[in-house]
């Protein structure tokens, strides 16, 4: 099941660093952060299993107007690509 459009974003931060939890009915899924030009997302929180990572972005503590909507498109795309993985292996295992 594609989740893509059910993620949304609550930021927790506005800058230095910009970060933003992700969830997805309720449940979080994720955990967005930009600090010293590097972005990660991190799945399902903070701490956990890193599953995007990028470097030397032109901003520093929080995004630049053009990039935002870009790496946060990404993150999205990361995060429904990791709940189709963890869905499909729930459904291997039935």
């Amino acid at each position: 099941m594609n989740r893509i459009n059910e993620i949304k974003w609550v930021m927790t931060c506005p800058a230095y660093p910009e970060q933003y939890d992700a969830f997805c009915q309720s449940k979080q899924v994720g955990y967005l952060r930009l600090r010293h030009g590097c972005f990660s997302v991190e799945y399902p929180n903070a701490g956990g299993e890193r599953i995007y990572y990028a470097e030397n972005l032109n901003a520093d503590g929080c995004f630049d107007d053009d990039e935002r909507a870009h790496f946060l498109n990404i993150a999205r795309q990361v995060i429904a690509m990791k709940l189709a993985e963890k869905d499909k292996s729930v459904n291997l295992a039935d």
